[in-house]
């Protein structure tokens, strides 16, 4: 690391692959708080595979983490945005086959093992309609995806959240979140 490089106290990560349909929501969501009104200092955006040893090194020297993945649940609700804490998502089991390797949960089962987890992380996982090859959101990923930016950026330090807090009234459930 860079010793003059003061790391960010918050990061938020987007996972997934632009080029797989709603498979981008995790990207988009960053895009989306790039092009807003300006990301607070100490904070820093990122998009991602989702390889566990990447998300790791992303989210290592931070003292929170907000992450937004699509999530594929059969049968599901397209657009639904699930928020889920560490503790969560550690339990999950790796998936048997994904475009994201080994899964959000082996990374945190590694982070925890490496003693690089952060103190406070939440995850954000948005139902999907489709990820087949192609670009662009499915309209209500899409309009999930304009829903979670917004609540991000609430939850952002500088914004009137602490990150990765407690959700604010209505801002997770139903189709834009749950």
């Amino acid at each position: 690391m860079n010793p003059l490089r003061v790391p960010a106290r918050t990061v938020v990560i987007g996972i997934g692959n632009v080029h797989r349909r709603d498979d981008g929501a995790g990207p988009r969501v960053v895009t989306r708080l790039a092009a807003g009104r300006g990301v607070p200092a100490g904070v820093a955006l990122h998009v991602s595979d989702g390889e566990p040893g990447r998300l790791v090194a992303l989210w290592k020297d931070a003292e929170s983490a907000i992450v937004v993945d699509a999530a594929r649940a059969r049968p599901g609700q397209p657009g639904t945005v699930h928020r889920l804490e560490a503790a969560d998502i550690g339990l999950l089991p790796a998936p048997e086959a994904g475009t994201h390797g080994l899964g959000l949960g082996e990374a945190v089962r590694l982070a925890r093992t490496l003693g690089s987890l952060p103190p406070r992380l939440l995850v954000y996982a948005v139902e999907t309609a489709d990820t087949g090859f192609g670009t662009g959101l499915t309209g209500r990923v899409e309009a999930a995806v304009e829903t979670l930016a917004r609540l991000i950026r609430r939850q952002l330090p500088g914004h009137g959240g602490a990150a990765a807090g407690a959700p604010e009234p209505g801002g997770c459930g139903g189709p834009a979140g749950r």
